[in-house]
């Protein structure tokens, strides 16, 4: 049997602190405390999360005093005052200026690859209108981000004043199987925002089917359509229900399977996910940089957020919105139970909650305790290179990731990458984007475009793929 990291930590923790009471344990100062934040935060839409919190030791705790802060509702205007005094060793699952991604407006609006094309109303009113005139058999949705009300219209009669609304082109020819048209759910994390890093849950991914077949087509009918909260789960649509329930494998293998069975290639469609999300990251990272400069550092911050994409019938991949904590219920399933924990689990893990240093300690990201989990050695790559004549007079270049080039505060930062890497579990890195060993040998090239802080980032991460197959 295969152990994760997280595994062992818990496995060496316990062997050395028996279980104890909560009294016990914050007596003895070996207790980690999260703040739950949000409207009735015990009616059941958190449970999973504070299920998991609980298993890893965590004890419910207040904004006086607490190590992680779990904030359903975006916290920097509520708890602005508590996040500038924040501490070394406390996290936070939002970050400053992450609405700039599940702006439901903003995105759809912004121009990015596999976004279907969208006009801000009444800003681009003329444009939309334009748009509708060269495309006259082309349909729109128009939307807000409310999220509510989302139907097919026509132009004609629609409100094109109203604010905070935009006009969506619609995709007219879904992937159907069985006669559903359906939506793919990408669990995507990122732990810094200067340089960026971001992974994706690959464990699994969450598919959701329309509850009514899409033929006969109706707009009139949202449920064709639109997949609502009386989504049709995978198990209950037979061509991957086989997959799903008898061979029990999870929701993206089912449809792998699936696809190949049809003679398609699924690869097509996540090799788009990927590449739409890292663009998404890219096109916003620059807001989301301004938004954050108001605190000292972001290093206490991390932020999951579920990327929805639905495919037309050639396997086109389209990105329809981004949300901000998304929904992690199985009120309606008790089936995906499994998901939703695995999800918080691998993220606790992959951001270093689930670790089991002591609490004062968690937080420490210089000195003996950093070492300890990651010496300096650690962190060298390109030894050949940092070791010949033109790297020992110069940090320009491949040179500047050399370890005599590195400032205390970088070595904190690619100490935090190594960390991610080893505890990331079934998380998949997107951001710095996995390559080839041949791609990694190519040093600086495709690298141009990016800031100095992200072109250090994957030039380390690419000097430790030719160190290393695993990190590739």
């Amino acid at each position: 049997m295969t152990l994760t990291v997280c595994e062992l930590h818990r496995m060496q923790r316990e062997s050395q602190y028996p279980p104890v009471g909560d009294a016990a344990r914050a007596e003895a100062g070996d207790v980690r405390r999260v703040w739950v934040a949000g409207n009735n935060v015990d009616s059941g839409y958190l449970t999973h999360v504070l299920n998991v919190f609980s298993r890893l030791g965590y004890v419910r705790s207040t904004e006086q005093s607490f190590d992680v802060l779990w904030s359903h509702p975006y916290p920097f205007s509520t708890y602005n005052a508590t996040l500038m005094g924040l501490k070394n060793n406390q996290k936070v699952n939002h970050f400053p200026g992450s609405g700039f991604i599940t702006s439901k407006v903003e995105l759809s609006t912004s121009g990015i690859k596999h976004i279907p094309t969208a006009f801000k109303m009444p800003k681009e009113r003329e444009q939309l209108l334009e748009y509708a005139k060269n495309n006259p058999d082309t349909l729109f949705v128009q939307k807000s981000n409310s999220h509510r009300d989302i139907k097919i219209k026509s132009l004609d009669g629609s409100d094109l004043e109203s604010n905070s609304t935009f006009f969506q082109e619609y995709i007219g020819n879904p992937l159907l199987i069985d006669g559903h048209k359906f939506d793919i759910g990408i669990y995507t994390v990122m732990t810094s925002l200067d340089p960026l890093r971001v992974y994706i849950y690959w464990g699994d991914v969450l598919l959701r089917f329309c509850a009514e077949k899409y033929h006969p087509f109706d707009s009139a009918v949202l449920d064709k359509y639109v997949v609502g909260d009386n989504y049709l789960p995978v198990w209950k649509v037979p061509s991957l229900g086989r997959y799903h329930s008898q061979l029990q494998l999870g929701h993206r293998e089912s449809l792998n399977a699936f696809l190949r069975s049809q003679g398609k290639d699924p690869q097509k469609i996540w090799d788009q996910i990927e590449e739409s999300i890292r663009s998404v990251y890219f096109v916003k990272e620059a807001a989301m940089v301004r938004s954050a400069k108001r605190f000292a550092s972001t290093r206490q911050f991390f932020e999951m957020v579920r990327f929805d994409f639905v495919v037309d019938d050639q396997l086109n991949v389209y990105l329809m919105e981004a949300n901000m904590s998304p929904n992690l219920s199985s009120a309606h399933f008790k089936q995906n139970t499994p998901l939703y924990e695995q999800v918080v689990y691998n993220l606790l893990c992959l951001v270093g909650l689930a670790s089991r240093l002591r609490t004062e300690l968690a937080g420490v990201h210089t000195g003996p305790v950093a070492e300890m989990q990651a010496a300096d050695k650690d962190l060298a790559v390109y030894g050949l290179e940092c070791g010949s004549s033109a790297c020992l007079g110069s940090c320009s270049g491949i040179c500047r990731v050399c370890l005599p080039c590195l400032s205390r505060p970088q070595k904190a930062v690619l100490r935090q990458a190594l960390l991610e890497h080893v505890n990331r579990n079934l998380c998949r890195r997107i951001l710095p984007a996995q390559t080839t060993r041949e791609e990694a040998s190519t040093g600086l090239q495709g690298l141009q475009n990016l800031t100095s802080s992200n072109q250090l980032m994957h030039l380390w991460f690419r000097g430790k793929c030719l160190l290393d197959a695993a990190w590739c």
